[in-house]
């Protein structure tokens, strides 16, 4: 684990658990080992090193491209960041989370795309069901709680509300799941699959 990925892990995971007073419900489906494609409903900026932070290890996640700039791309990089274009998208970030996930990492992809305005679980976007299935490795869902009240969107200032983490039991697409996830349509499918384990949590 790079230096600087350790140091936020630890100041991260500090900060959850004393500030946040941070539950963990689930804990016995944490997939440890091997590759991830790890799935979560997206509450708030926090909710990359809040999941982050439940491994001992490091993972990969997105972030949207404009927050590469100046000394924090160097920041981002480190903490092993895939820039997206959110305006713009195309296949290139989708085409390194598989990429990373066939070579065994683990990757954190929240299937909403952006985060909740109200706290709703939002619609999951068919580019998480193409991960998926081109990746073709266990799934792990993940239910966040709490998130949006201590930092809401829009907002940039931290309130203390306890946080919750729901961790589902891990999702195994079939060979037949695999045959009949064609095109974008089937892709969806899968997406909405995965939302509604979300949703479960």
């Amino acid at each position: 684990m790079r230096w600087i990925y350790w140091v936020g892990w630890l100041l991260f995971r500090s900060a959850f658990r004393s500030l946040f007073g941070l539950r963990i419900r689930g804990a016995e489906h944490l997939l440890t080992e091997g590759p991830v494609l790890v799935v979560s409903n997206h509450e708030s900026f926090l909710d990359p090193p809040l999941i982050g932070t439940l491994y001992a290890d490091e993972m990969h996640f997105l972030a949207r491209k404009s927050l590469f700039k100046g000394p924090a791309k160097w920041v981002y990089r480190q903490w092993n960041s895939v820039p997206v274009d959110q305006e713009k998208p195309d296949m290139s970030s989708l085409k390194t989370i598989i990429r990373l996930l066939k070579q065994g990492q683990r990757v954190l992809v929240f299937p909403e795309g952006a985060r909740t305005q109200d706290g709703s679980l939002g619609e999951a976007q068919p580019g998480v069901g193409l991960i998926a299935v081109k990746a073709g490795v266990p799934i792990q869902p993940i239910r966040i709680r709490g998130a949006r009240e201590a930092l809401p969107r829009g907002e940039a200032r931290l309130k203390f509300a306890r946080i919750e983490v729901h961790i589902g039991e891990p999702i195994v697409l079939t060979k037949e799941d695999l045959r009949e996830a064609k095109g974008k349509a089937g892709y969806k499918q899968v997406a909405d699959r995965l939302m509604a384990a979300i949703a479960d949590l």
